[in-house]
């Protein structure tokens, strides 16, 4: 019963990291069609980029101390992708160059988006495996 609950715990973290990045590009949507101002743009994204950074981390460790080894590899690359990111101080969006950068950060957000979405499928995946074999204890 335990494991159901941490499947749970990542299901609506992965959510939650699904929400920040359908976000960030809808932000990034809204400024290609001019509806709204690249500083307000790049301000928006930048306030949820950490939050994003730290949620991700939060589900590795997560994932490794509740012994799930196999998802914890799979959120090792999107993890040292953020990492890499942020230590090369690349990780905001500049307000001067995101016209220029737009297509970029656009492919670089539906990159994590599918990439979420895969890890989304996983978790629901063990979930479901999980309540099932627990019924059967029943």
């Amino acid at each position: 019963m335990g494991d159901l609950f941490v499947w749970l715990i990542a299901f609506f973290i992965l959510i939650a990291l699904l929400v920040i990045v359908i976000f960030q590009l809808m932000a990034l949507a809204d400024l290609e069609f001019d509806y709204i101002n690249p500083y307000d743009s790049s301000s928006r994204i930048n306030k949820v980029i950490l939050p994003e950074y730290i949620t991700e981390g939060v589900l590795c460790l997560f994932f490794l101390i509740t012994g799930h080894w196999c998802m914890s590899l799979l959120c090792i690359p999107y993890l040292y992708y953020n990492v890499r990111l942020y230590t090369q101080r690349q990780h905001l969006v500049d307000v001067t160059e995101i016209f220029n950068m737009l297509s970029w950060e656009k492919k670089q957000r539906l990159f994590k988006l599918g990439y979420l979405i895969v890890l989304l499928f996983l978790s629901i995946f063990w979930m479901i495996l999980t309540a099932l074999e627990d019924s059967d204890y029943d």
